[in-house]
């Protein structure tokens, strides 16, 4: 059994400076100036529920804007999130199929428990499943042991439905502990539980050095169920593509990493499905940009940036 990672939460952790005005030259692989990262969240079916013990249901990264329910379900909510696997997904791994696209998905573990086909199709369709915490919940109250063992089952449950380990970590609504306990299991390449650069970045740790693949809010379709938000699916993708332009142009200098974030219940809408395609022509329509999976960023920078 490894040594406990020493963690001091009483000393602030955020790394202000970053790589400052000398980022390294990311040498992307075909030299290419953007490393894209599409990233599809597979949650329904994992959210508060208090069918599943939660103490309210849920309310939030749904069309539906509406106030916590203590105590009582919320069918109206429950439908939007079931759209989400009922059809959202299903649209957009065929998009991603028609255009041989990989991506990664975040999945929670008892969303691909539930409906386990979601996960043969990923596995089927070469797309990397990174873990997302067992429940879509908040872990900033979970004790430490209940969130190791989430942790511990997440492993277990994406390894059995997809044949393979996950090797990238994602929490979302974690908690101060949630890095230390990812390092603690051991086995990950990484994780995106930051959203503080374009680059990935190493961070130090009592017995080595630990990869972190920055993740983004502000291209994510989580946008359209919150306030300030995208009101539409064309403004979503005129964010998009903006966003692609400037860091491709940059990237003939500094190439970079961006990453889309989507939501099978969001992004599966048909509207805002279109608006990504439309977004997929746009990148296709440029030379020098590497869509990959975020396994294949971290293994790429292990081997290219390795650390210190």
């Amino acid at each position: 059994m490894p040594a406990a990672i020493r963690f001091d939460l009483s000393e602030r952790l955020d790394d202000l400076r970053g790589y400052g005005e000398t980022p390294p030259h990311a040498a992307w692989p075909g030299n290419a100036r953007l490393a894209l990262s599409l990233v599809l969240n597979v949650e329904e079916g994992a959210e508060r529920h208090v069918m599943d013990g939660d103490a309210a249901a849920e309310h939030l990264n749904a069309d539906m804007l509406c106030p916590p329910w203590p105590g009582r379900r919320n069918l109206n909510l429950e439908s939007h999130y079931e759209y989400g696997s009922r059809t959202g997904a299903w649209r957009l791994l065929e998009l991603f199929r028609r255009r041989g696209v990989p991506i990664t998905a975040f999945a929670v573990g008892q969303a691909l428990e539930r409906v386990p086909d979601i996960a043969e199709r990923l596995a089927r369709d070469g797309h990397e499943v990174a873990a997302h915490g067992w429940r879509w919940i908040d872990y900033r109250d979970v004790p430490p042991a209940e969130e190791a063992e989430h942790i511990a089952r997440t492993i277990d449950t994406i390894t059995r439905l997809t044949g393979e380990r996950p090797l990238g970590w994602y929490t979302g609504r974690g908690s101060e502990m949630t890095r230390k306990l990812v390092i603690e299991e051991g086995g990950f390449l990484y994780d995106s539980d930051a959203y503080n650069d374009d680059l990935p970045y190493w961070v130090p740790h009592a017995r080595g050095h630990h990869l972190v693949l920055p993740y983004a809010f502000d291209t994510n379709d989580m946008r359209f169920a919150s306030a300030p938000g995208f009101n539409g699916a064309r403004e979503w993708l005129d964010y998009l593509v903006d966003t692609f332009d400037w860091l491709y142009r940059e990237g003939e200098r500094q190439p970079r990493m961006m990453s889309v974030g989507l939501h099978c219940r969001l992004a599966g809408r048909p509207g805002r499905a279109l608006a990504l395609e439309r977004f997929l022509d746009h990148v296709a329509s440029h030379e020098g940009v590497w869509i990959a999976r975020r396994v294949d960023i971290a293994r790429h920078w292990r081997e290219c940036h390795p650390a210190p």
